[in-house]
This record gives structure tokens, sequence and C-alpha cells, in this order.
């Protein structure tokens, strides 16, 4: 019969004996001894503070000897001058009404200095309700306070970088400010016979946009004008807006035709972007000459919204530019003509589609241009600047539904004002 040993199977008594050993050892330790060489501090005092008993450990994290401590120090001798403060103001208080305070932090004064921990204390009472002594556990807090200063730097750190970041914007938006004032035109020529006004609306600060617009002289009693809207938005599309109205004006100085300036600036354009990112415009581009009772307008179209007319008698009329195509894409493109007169009172408005695009409604629906011709129709004619006021006002009341830069300009003739004698002058 074969006989099976024991004590060489794996979990057989051998490795009984051996876990029990290891238990036996771990009991060894006495609670004394667990109590002094606990990892945190602990102590006992008497009700008055006196310090009755005290561990191991806390007294090396104050560099004190026992005798030092017990019977001769109170707790709060332990404490440094705030940790002082703060116990009688708040930690005393708390503990006689409670009986219990936890997590308490205080700074005690250890061998190695000021020394951040948390202090928990228990009043232990007797059968009868009475206090007898006050426990105390004192848990090391250097570790924490460490992290938390750590992470009050990166909270200033990120605060400070917050505030440099917004500096910087503010700067951004400074010099896009700049930047984007260099492609309009500081002021409006005065032109005799005629008024003209204008407004720009900046979507977001932090983008440069594609709208621009002009008014300038061709030579005695001519003048050119022109608005439009340039694809996307930023450096580039402020790229394609300084070529585009450089453009216009050379070509308007060689030949004021209109149809033959958006022609020239088609192929700049096309030639310019066909081997790289496609860029492109829309926009109209006219002359205006005054004459004794009118001024006759002349201008074409290149996929640009249709110019809007308020008439003196209260109406209002888009002047249709049917078939104009986009500026820059095709390398030749056919740009719609038309022609009209302005008579005393008449104002001819030019705007770019972030108008008639906006967003307004419960619904977001567009503005449209129905909507803007019934606006205009509601104004009183009178004049460009009247005009170019009350769309202002529109504007601002789209608020968040107004997200594309918006361009306007507004050209008419005034009403002359009635001619008046003066009164005689008595003779005394």
């Amino acid at each position: 019969m074969c006989r099976t040993d024991q004590t060489s199977e794996p979990g057989g008594e051998h490795d009984a004996h051996a876990t029990d050993a290891v238990f036996t050892s771990l009991l060894e330790d006495s609670a004394e001894e667990l109590y002094e060489q606990a990892p945190c501090g602990y102590l006992s005092t008497l009700m008055d503070g006196t310090i009755a008993k005290i561990n191991a450990t806390l007294l090396h994290w104050l560099g004190l000897e026992r005798a030092q401590v017990v019977g001769r120090m109170r707790f709060t001798d332990l404490l440094t001058v705030g940790g002082k403060l703060y116990h009688e103001t708040h930690f005393a208080p708390l503990l006689q009404m409670k009986g219990e305070v936890s997590g308490i932090a205080l700074d005690i004064k250890a061998a190695a200095g000021r020394m951040p921990a948390l202090v928990t204390s228990k009043v232990k009472e007797s059968q009868d309700g009475e206090p007898l002594l006050i426990r105390t556990t004192v848990f090391d807090a250097r570790d924490r306070r460490a992290y938390e200063a750590e992470l009050l730097r990166g909270r200033q750190a990120a605060e400070e970088a917050r505030r440099q970041a917004e500096a910087d914007r503010e700067r951004l938006q400074e010099a896009l400010a700049v930047l984007q004032q260099s492609l309009l035109p500081s002021a409006l020529p005065a032109i005799p016979g005629l008024e003209a006004a204008s407004y720009y609306h900046t979507a977001s600060p932090d983008l440069l946009g594609g709208d621009f617009y002009d008014l300038f002289p061709l030579g005695t009693d001519r003048w050119a004008f022109f608005l439009g809207d340039v694809c996307g938005k930023g450096p580039q599309a402020a790229a394609v807006t300084s070529l585009t109205r450089y453009t216009l004006r050379a070509a308007a100085l060689h030949d004021p035709d209109p149809a033959t300036v958006l022609t020239t600036l088609n192929k700049v354009l096309h030639e310019r972007y066909t081997s790289g990112d496609a860029r492109y415009c829309t926009a109209i581009f006219g002359t205006l000459e005054p004459g004794d009772d009118h001024v006759s307008v002349h201008l074409a179209s290149g996929g640009h919204p249709s110019a809007l007319i308020q008439r003196t008698d209260g109406t209002a009329d888009y002047l249709p530019t049917p078939g104009g195509m986009l500026i820059g894409v095709m390398p030749q493109a056919e740009f719609a003509a038309t022609c009209t007169r302005l008579r005393p009172g008449d104002t001819l408005l030019l705007y770019t589609d972030g108008l008639t695009e906006a967003r307004t409604g419960p619904g977001r629906e567009l503005y449209g241009e129905e909507a803007l011709h019934a606006f205009t129709t509601a104004q009183p004619p009178a004049g460009p600047q009247a005009l170019i006021t009350a769309l202002t006002g529109l504007l601002a009341g789209f608020g968040d539904g107004l997200d594309d830069d918006t361009a306007l300009l507004a050209l008419g003739m005034p009403v002359p004002l009635p001619f008046s004698v003066p009164a005689p002058v008595s003779e005394t």
C-alpha cells in the first residue's frame, strides 16, 4: 500500500504550519507597541488639555522626549501661534459642543519646523456621562499640503495664462480692427449735390471680414462707387479684399464702364488664384454723373444682391441685375448692367448679404429681400444718412441672428431746401 506524505504536498500540513507561524509572529505585537509605532500621532489629554499620554510617532515628529511632554505640556503648547489661535476660536468650541471634531487642519511645532496636520479629537465619557479625557489623532498632512500648494501654483499659473491670453486677444482684436479699417475708406468724400452714408458691422472681432465698399472721384463731376463681399474670412479673405479694392480703382481710372471694370477684376482674381485655393467675390460697381435735377447712375453686378432704391414718393424698388456671375470663378464671365436716375429725395442702397441672411424669429428664418423691401418702404424718404441710421438699428435688433459681416452704402440726392426771402428791416 502506497503512503502519502502530507507534508510534501502543496496545501498540506507543512504550509498550514508556516501560515500559523506568520500569524503567531504578528500577534506577538502588543497593543501598546502598535499604539507607539502607529503611522500617525496619538495622544490623550485631560479636559484642561494637559497631555497624559503620547505615542512615540508624535514625539518623533516634535523632537521631544516623553518626560518633557507628559504632565508638563498642554496640547495647545504643541501648536504654532496660528494653530493655537484656530484651536481656541474654532476647534475647542466645536469639541465642547459636539464631543467630537474630525479632520481639522492645524499646524504643529515639529522638530523640522511648522508641520501641517489633520487633527481629530473625541471626548471620552464615564458611564455617568461625565467627560474624562480627550483622545486625539494627528495625521501628517505635509504631503497633502505640498499637493495643495502645487495645486494652488497650478491654478495661479492657469489664471496668469488666462489673463495673458485675454491680453493677447485684446491686442489681436485691436490689430484686426486697424487692419479691417485699412480695407475701408476712413471717410466718404463730399460730393456737391449728393449725400452719401455708410456703415460696417463686424460679426466677430476675432476674424477679418471680406465685405468692402468705396466711393471716389473719376474726374470732374463724375464719381465711382462699389460694394462687395469676398468669400471666406481671415487673412486670406483680407488679402483678396485688398486686391479687389485696388483693382477696381485702377480699372475704373482706365475705363469706367461698370461691366468692363468687373471684367478686369474677374480676370485678375481668376489668374491670381486659379492654381491654388480658389477665391472669388460678389460686387456691384457703378458711376454717378450729377445733372441739373437728377443723378445718372450706371452700374453692373457680379453675383451680388440687387440694389434697392427708396423713392421720394414713399415707394421702394429693387434695381434688377439678373445674370451677373460670381467674380473670379470662370476665366470669362458675363455681368448684368443697368442704369437709372436719382431724383431729389431718392436714395440708392447697396448692401451685402449679411443683412438679408440674418436669422430672425423663433424659427430662425432668413430675413430676406422682401422684409428689407418692406422695411425700406416704411421709412420716411429722408436721405441716405437717415436710411443708414434706421438700418443700423435693424441690424442691432437681430442680436446673435446676425452672424456675418454686413456693409451698407447709401447714395442720394437731397431735397433742396425751400427758398426763403429775408424779412425786410424796418426803418425808424
